[in-house]
């Protein structure tokens, strides 16, 4: 069923604003999936301020022309069936999402993705993003690092004192 062009104008809007918002766009091949498998990666997508969609690349592709950032990005990777991940809180989230999702199912494949600046990303570089890493997680790991030269002393200085005490 054909959609009417005020409809297609409208998603063109939508996925204008979208993109315009977001820090990386990720794109994967989701051929395979079940609805009830989309629906959960949608579901884990949300509960990580990820937005999904499934539009037809030629849509995308006009949307990418109307930003600056995105008119000269190379979108030959954009075919087939893909799906879209648009995040726009952390720079690597919606790879992290997609890149979690297909290692539990294989049917989802990684394809490429864009970041902010309209930077082409291969599929290698969005798995590799993908494995990062979150901001949270890296000050956790800063902070213990810091910690652990402090717990160290308070160790010693607990055991000297209960051996001075003993």
């Amino acid at each position: 069923m054909a959609i009417s062009k005020d409809k297609k104008n409208t998603l063109v809007a939508d996925l204008t604003e979208l993109l315009n918002n977001s820090k990386m766009v990720v794109y994967a091949k989701y051929e395979g999936l079940t609805v009830k498998e989309l629906e959960e990666l949608r579901h884990i997508a949300r509960e990580s301020g990820i937005k999904i969609k499934i539009v037809k690349n030629r849509l995308v592709k006009v949307a990418m022309k109307e930003i600056a950032a995105y008119k000269d990005t190379d979108t030959d990777a954009l075919a087939g069936q893909l799906l879209y991940a648009l995040g726009t809180d952390e720079d690597f989230d919606a790879a992290k999402v997609l890149a979690k999702f297909a290692k539990t199912h294989a049917k989802m494949e990684l394809v490429g993705g864009f970041n902010a600046e309209g930077a082409a990303l291969s599929k290698e570089e969005v798995t590799t993003l993908g494995s990062l890493p979150t901001k949270n997680e890296l000050i956790a790991q800063v902070v213990d690092t810091l910690l652990s030269g402090i717990n160290g002393i308070v160790s010693g200085l607990e055991k000297h004192a209960e051996e001075a005490t003993a």
